[in-house]
């Protein structure tokens, strides 16, 4: 594992950035194309590419992974967090950055958001450009990051993701375009806040029970339970409920149109789900929007639980975790309503 200090101020805070790798660690042959290698640059490099950082924190860089996004695991989420909650238990540590892929990025900050130990800030970032692209964001993201890891109004607002000048809740963000440089937005509860070259500006608290609050404890978590996400669409098959059934699967999240339905097919494969003591939970592969419980789908009769308004990714997130700790379906709908 790579360490890179600068030297202390003490009129600083103490930020520490941890580096998993992902496109703002990544390489081209070029600075005008769209393929490159995610995770080729080490956090120290990372470091030194953004001028004056270091005047707004003590800053330590430690390297977790050096990954692309779509190979994060469950077990990096779990060095992740314990790294987390063991550094943010020292009186020397005020903040952390991560940074991370985009590609899964919101599901890496949600689960943190859920077991993360402190108040103490946590912020994710990452970039749209490798560190080669002409015009690379992914310094200023960094910047920007730190700022807000640094910045005491930050305490006490969970997991959050800082990109393009934006302060977003680990629960509400969502990325949206594959190429974009805006490419993440919160759609359905808006952003926390903005930072523009450091100068932060915060609008609101974000929803939902997370950090010291949650039930959520990554101490005795060696992995989660199998989730798997099926996608509905017109006339789909339930053939892939079957063979998750099959698989020994402990929880499906449906992606289900409009309000988190799917044909009668599929509803049925899901009945036989539930009654083989899997869970099931329904959200919808709409950007925004709530699954509201007993709307087109009879939860109280199947067994279902409603997403709320998680995102399907988010909610495999979640309903892990809740399958560590219980199987009941009705504690399990509460959770979802308040986390």
């Amino acid at each position: 594992m790579s360490l890179h200090m600068v030297a202390q101020k003490n009129d600083l805070s103490n930020v520490v950035i941890l580096a998993t790798g992902g496109t703002i660690a990544g390489v081209g042959e070029t600075g005008a194309q769209a393929g490159y290698t995610s995770g080729q640059v080490g956090i120290e490099t990372m470091i030194n590419s953004v001028p004056g950082i270091e005047k707004l924190a003590n800053l330590t860089g430690k390297q977790i992974s050096n990954v692309g996004s779509q190979d994060m695991s469950i077990k990096i989420w779990l060095k992740i967090a314990n790294r987390i909650n063991e550094l943010l238990a020292s009186e020397d540590v005020d903040g952390i950055v991560i940074t991370h892929g985009t590609d899964t990025l919101e599901e890496t900050a949600f689960f943190l958001n859920l077991i993360v130990k402190s108040d103490k800030p946590v912020v994710t970032t990452g970039s749209m450009r490798p560190s080669t692209a002409v015009s690379a964001e992914g310094p200023l993201n960094l910047y920007n990051a730190v700022a807000v890891a640094a910045h005491p109004d930050s305490k006490g607002r969970g997991t959050m993701v800082v990109l393009n000048d934006q302060i977003h809740a680990a629960r509400a963000v969502t990325k949206t375009n594959t190429n974009a440089v805006q490419a993440f937005v919160s759609p359905f509860r808006g952003l926390l806040g903005s930072v523009i070259y450091g100068q932060i500006e915060f609008y609101r608290k974000p929803f939902g029970v997370h950090s010291t609050e949650s039930i959520f404890s990554v101490d005795d978590i060696s992995s989660l339970p199998r989730v798997d996400i099926i996608y509905a669409a017109a006339d789909s098959s339930a053939d892939l409920i079957d063979l998750s059934i099959k698989a020994g699967v402990k929880g499906i999240v449906i992606a289900g149109v409009g309000n988190g339905n799917m044909n009668t097919a599929m509803l049925e494969a899901c009945k036989k789900a539930v009654n083989q003591g899997i869970v099931v939970v329904r959200s919808t592969r709409l950007p925004s929007g709530y699954v509201i419980r007993n709307a087109e789908v009879n939860d109280d009769e199947i067994g279902t639980i409603a997403s709320d308004d998680l995102n399907t990714a988010k909610s495999r997130v979640l309903l892990m975790l809740c399958l560590h700790e219980t199987k009941n379906a009705k504690d399990i709908q509460e959770i979802f309503y308040n986390y």
